[in-house]
């Protein structure tokens, strides 16, 4: 049964989730058959998710770019936020595709300022200076070409009307 409408977030919602939540969670298909889930750090621009990771998760959408990520906050029922994407992932393969992508230089500004300090020590922003190195560190920009949205803080107005 799909959500109701009324229970979506509004775009600059999603924006303030996208861009102040810390970890998202991405399913990738690993060998054969089996679902590979990650949380990891991530950047918002331009309608797209960028993540810079490394190992299998580099590797699972180098063989298939179909991917899922999840990006929600609270525990509690009623106050559940949160968005679905589905769609394509891109691994940017060398420092002429980072150069190349149009949204990367602001993710890396972005992310320096969210993760400044890492885990929560105080730490001057700065930017993310990663780059693609070795076999299997990359960014990747993940392209959604669905997704839903949920704020159960308004299931308490849909009662009321």
């Amino acid at each position: 049964m799909p959500l109701p409408r009324d229970l979506a977030l509004t775009p600059d919602q999603l924006d303030e989730l996208m861009l102040s939540s810390w970890n998202m969670r991405i399913a990738t298909i690993g060998p054969g058959t089996r679902i590979n889930l990650t949380p990891l750090w991530f950047g918002w621009a331009g309608g797209c998710i960028y993540t810079y990771c490394r190992g299998q998760k580099v590797e699972n959408l180098r063989r298939n770019p179909v991917a899922t990520i999840l990006v929600d906050r609270n525990e509690r029922f009623p106050e559940l936020q949160g968005a679905m994407f589905q769609g394509m992932a891109t691994v940017l393969e060398d420092a002429t595709a980072e150069a190349a992508d149009p949204h990367l230089e602001e993710v890396r500004l972005q992310m320096g300022r969210k993760y400044a300090g890492g885990h929560g020590e105080p730490a001057e922003p700065r930017r993310n200076e990663a780059t693609a190195r070795g076999r299997n560190w990359r960014w990747v920009r993940f392209n959604p070409s669905h997704a839903i949205t949920w704020d159960n803080f308004k299931l308490g107005a849909l009662k009321r009307s």
